[in-house]
């Protein structure tokens, strides 16, 4: 099955990023399907971006509120650090979605603390480290999570690193994403 093209026009002071909002594409995704842009930081008005529907759209992955507090910005951000520290950009910011896609998820509780805080579910929470501060990086990648790359780790509820990992009841869980050590699962 052909996905669907898409073509924008990019128009005067227009952010690349709120194309990408717009398609539920993720930003990588864009300058695909032999678009001129080689660089999506250089972009120019008039100049012509076309996509594909991303796979990873709204109608795959739960709707997710929009307005978090700080305190729950920062205590996903802990989590990522303590979870993704040596991990790639984008392996942080999917780490982030996870915990974003349980708590739009009816299988799992309905607010950052209390998936982070559910029994046995992350392994920093279970060793203290979710105590300890979020690094700048971290912070970033949770806000990206939240708004540009929401739909990166769309339908993923879990993530592992089967080098490491104690349990493997995650093997048999459909692989959604790998980034870096982390194999992402629905």
């Amino acid at each position: 099955m052909v996905s669907p093209v898409h073509a924008s026009i990019i128009q005067r002071d227009e952010i690349i990023s709120n194309i990408s909002r717009e398609l539920s594409t993720p930003l990588e995704n864009l300058a695909i399907m032999d678009s001129p842009i080689q660089n999506l930081d250089l972009i120019y008005a008039g100049e012509m971006v076309h996509t594909i529907k991303s796979e990873a759209s709204p109608s795959n992955a739960p709707e997710i509120k929009v307005g978090y507090s700080k305190r729950e910005i920062d205590l996903l951000a802990r989590l990522v650090r303590a979870e993704a520290e040596i991990e790639p950009f984008r392996g942080k910011i999917a780490v982030a979605c996870v915990v974003l896609n349980r708590v739009a998820s009816p299988k799992f509780p309905d607010t950052i603390k209390e998936v982070i805080y559910q029994k046995n579910q992350f392994q920093p929470v279970m060793n203290g480290k979710i105590n300890q501060p979020a690094d700048q990086e971290s912070i970033q990648a949770v806000h990206e999570a939240i708004n540009e790359h929401r739909y990166l780790a769309a339908d993923s509820l879990y993530f592992y690193n089967p080098d490491i990992a104690t349990s493997r009841w995650l093997d048999s869980r459909a692989t959604t994403l790998v980034i870096g050590n982390h194999v992402f699962k629905k």
